[in-house]
């Protein structure tokens, strides 16, 4: 397919251009265009898809975080993980998220959903699987996106140093197996879904713990100001 016509970060572009030229690439999009054709709503819109690798170029990432899929309902999704647009509700798993921030940094709970300020301080707010069919969770789980999303993490972990990966729930620790730990830490937690939020993601300091870690490899924080935003 035509690699120029991907709208991407040049600096993504630049890395994923091998992966951009696999077959499976190109069954993605053809996939997605029958999904189209067939009167299927998809969110984000196209101009998101990639919101998360724009908003935060290659070389910026300092923390990276997966979530699974993006929100399905209208007005939702716009291409970061846990993240709203703005004047929508903010999600209970979001919800707890705020919690859990100012109980570790006491900070005052953000009334907005939206996280962009986040990705421009270098958070890389992931979703396994970029796109949903509308009211139809983990409907596009099984196109090839997470073959996609495998390489970008694995990218980020053999060709950057020292970053935080945050992993919440089972599905996102599964790909700890892509990250090299002697390069980089990573934070588990349970997902912050009001089902499973009790069981240890409250209480598990995952800000902190990453200023921490960026502290000590003389990297710059993610200012606490913004992380509040």
């Amino acid at each position: 397919m035509d690699i120029a016509s991907i709208k991407i970060h040049p600096s993504r572009k630049t890395v994923l251009a091998e992966e951009f030229s696999q077959p499976y690439f190109a069954a993605i999009k053809a996939f997605l265009i029958k999904e189209k054709e067939s009167w299927m709503t998809i969110f984000p819109d196209g101009n998101h898809i990639f919101n998360a690798f724009d908003s935060t170029p290659f070389e910026q990432v300092k923390v990276v975080i997966l979530g699974q899929d993006p929100y399905h309902g209208v007005g939702e999704a716009h291409g970061l993980a846990f993240s709203v647009q703005e004047g929508v509700r903010i999600p209970p798993s979001l919800k707890n998220i705020y919690k859990e921030l100012h109980t570790d940094l006491g900070i005052p709970i953000p009334t907005t959903g939206n996280l962009t300020p986040r990705t421009q301080q270098g958070v890389f707010l992931l979703n396994a699987t970029l796109t949903v069919r509308k009211d139809s969770p983990n409907s596009h789980k099984d196109i090839g996106r997470q073959i996609f999303t495998d390489a970008v993490i694995k990218k980020l972990s053999e060709q950057r140093p020292h970053l935080v990966f945050i992993l919440r729930g089972a599905f996102a620790q599964q790909k700890a197996i892509l990250i090299d730990r002697s390069k980089h830490l990573i934070i588990t937690s349970p997902h912050p879904s009001p089902f499973s939020a009790d069981r240890g993601f409250f209480g598990s300091k995952p800000f902190s713990k990453t200023n921490a870690r960026l502290r000590e490899q003389g990297i710059q924080e993610i200012d606490r100001g913004i992380i509040g935003q």
